[in-house]
């Protein structure tokens, strides 16, 4: 792009010395036609290479833009799920299109801007060789267009960063109402939600409109110093002409040139596109510098049984302790259901056990191997995790229940699917397993079924469950449980549990309170803690031991109208 730009830069400065030559033999009876052809040869051979810097342009942009989009997005996938907190979805939305497709057009008007100054300099080169006082008038104004450009591109710098801070912010609030259209609805709130939304607009166009009046008045003061420097460069020529130092083809060729050189302030619209792309650049930087999980080289012993350990681990946030454990031992091969309050610390637990997070302090130890010591191959394909909210991807419904770290066979994920009873459902969709997510109507509770599949084809000697059958009722909960313990690679199990049935099944519990570990232990034993019972809201009547209270009542969450 830059050498055709360049070369068509040349062609124009060319031009004139051309057009000039071939005048003054026209005028003085000589033959003219070589240079005659040679001008439109010129001519033609400018909107040739303009075409062609065009189409490379094009796709010098796009492929920037793909790039960058693809370092930002592999950075922020690579961290650790915790490192994106600083940033909303709609932040990171924003960085990924606007402001990647911003920096991805910088590197093509870096080249158009080199390329616009051959343009100049050459024509000022060429205009030293036709007459130097003319040279020297336009000299003189050239500081001037100079100061011009500078104060545009610093006063653009801030304005381009408030104004992409902006758009960021309306982008996550929009986000933010998406994700809450039903109370929205419900709650009748519709034009108080779109005013939050739409309130940063005020600011976003006043910045916008300080944008235009930088590159207006940018534009305007080179608009007024270009004609003067061309009028004053003109009028020297006349005199030069006058004196007989000059011919009227030198004249002519003086003139083009002169415009050619003060042609520098056009420069204003490249430098708007460059300042613009570095802001941009910066903040898809963010996203791209974002600290990665860092892998060791170990393997975990062969056959293990699952042993986890957590060691004087402590996760701080903001300047508070949201974890502190140490001394946690979940036996290999039992089933672990971790309870609290919400914003005990139950998620960060799961996300430290199973490495999503490395804890600030502390250790965390599978079958006696740090976690942090093991290579990525070796942690992914022992430790899988369902979540309440599992990402399934596109292709079909099998396609997204074999996706993982392990090689699934066809069969393994039917087995899966069936442990976490989303078989039945998904034999019912138009083509089964081979229906497109996109078109498969997926409730709540059908969405997580198929997250929890996934997991369980994945299972290796440990599986975390982090609030994955919020969405299943009671019984079809039991199920999966038991599938969970007949059916799915025996491991060792850490869930998430809010129901009491689900920690009472588990072979010990580990209760959270304010983020430290407050007891572990069986269900039964720690029934008999009041502040235990409160966890799940049973106080009083409720405060029998599970086995007999399961026998004279159904759990609150399974009480019917």
């Amino acid at each position: 792009m830059l050498l055709c730009s360049s070369a068509a830069a040349l062609a124009a400065v060319a031009q004139p010395f051309v057009l000039g030559r071939t005048l003054d033999l026209l005028l003085s009876g000589g033959d003219a036609g070589r240079w005659l052809a040679l001008s439109a040869g010129l001519l033609l051979g400018e909107m040739l290479l303009d075409s062609l810097t065009s189409l490379f342009t094009g796709r010098c942009t796009a492929g920037w833009t793909a790039s960058i989009r693809s370092r930002a997005l592999t950075g922020l996938l690579r961290s650790a799920p915790d490192g994106a907190r600083p940033f909303s979805p709609g932040d990171v939305g924003t960085r990924l299109t606007l402001n990647a497709a911003d920096a991805g057009g910088a590197p093509a008007a870096r080249a158009a801007l080199v390329a616009s100054l051959v343009t100049p300099v050459g024509a000022l080169v060429a205009l030293a060789v036709v007459d130097l006082w003319v040279t020297a008038c336009v000299l003189a104004g050239l500081p001037a267009l100079a100061l011009v450009l500078r104060a545009f591109a610093r006063d653009t710098g801030a304005s381009v960063a408030a104004y992409q801070h902006t758009q960021s912010e309306i982008a996550s609030r929009l986000l933010e109402a998406l994700d809450g259209t039903a109370t929205i609805a419900a709650a009748g709130t519709g034009d108080r939600e779109r005013a939050r939304v739409l309130a940063p607009l005020t600011e976003l166009a006043a910045l916008g409109r300080r944008m235009w009046a930088l590159h207006g008045r940018a534009l305007a003061r080179s608009g007024v110093l270009v004609p003067l420097l061309t009028l004053a460069a003109t009028a020297v020529g006349g005199l030069r002409l006058a004196s007989g130092a000059l011919t009227v083809g030198g004249l002519l060729a003086a003139c083009r040139y002169a415009q050619l050189t003060a042609g520098v302030g056009s420069a204003a619209s490249l430098l708007g596109a460059i300042v613009r792309g570095r802001q941009a650049r910066e903040r898809t930087l963010a996203l791209e510098r974002m600290p990665a999980l860092e892998y060791g080289t170990r393997s975990l012993p062969p056959d293990g049984p699952g042993d986890l350990e957590l060691r004087g681990v402590r996760v701080v946030r903001d300047g508070r302790d949201v974890l502190r454990a140490d001394g946690v031992r979940v036996p290999g091969g039992s089933t672990a259901a971790v309870v609290g309050r919400s914003g005990a610390g139950k998620s960060v637990l799961a996300a430290v056990a199973g490495r999503l997070i490395d804890p600030d302090e502390g250790q965390v130890l599978l079958d006696g191997v740090r976690l942090d010591r093991l290579t990525r191959e070796a942690l992914r394909v022992e430790v899988a995790f369902a979540f309440e909210r599992p990402v399934l991807g596109e292709g079909s419904v099998a396609e997204a229940v074999a996706a993982g770290p392990r090689q699934v066979s066809r069969a393994q994920v039917r087995e899966a699917a069936r442990a976490a009873g989303a078989d039945g459902f998904v034999r019912r969709l138009p083509h089964g397993y081979d229906t497109p997510l996109a078109a498969a109507p997926l409730s709540g509770g059908e969405h997580q079924r198929l997250g929890l599949a996934r997991a369980f084809a994945h299972a290796g000697r440990l599986l975390i469950m982090d609030d994955a059958t919020s969405s299943l009722d009671t019984a079809t909960e039991h199920e999966v449980d038991r599938a969970l313990r007949r059916s799915v690679r025996p491991g060792t199990r850490l869930i998430v549990a809010h129901r009491p049935s689900v920690a009472d099944r588990a072979d010990l519990v580990i209760w959270l309170e304010d983020g430290h570990v407050r007891a572990v232990g069986p269900h039964r034993a720690l029934w008999r803690e009041p502040g235990y019972r409160a966890v799940f809201g049973a106080t009083g009547a409720d405060a029998a031991e599970p086995g007999e209270r399961a026998a004279r009542l159904p759990e609150p969450e399974e009480v019917r109208p």
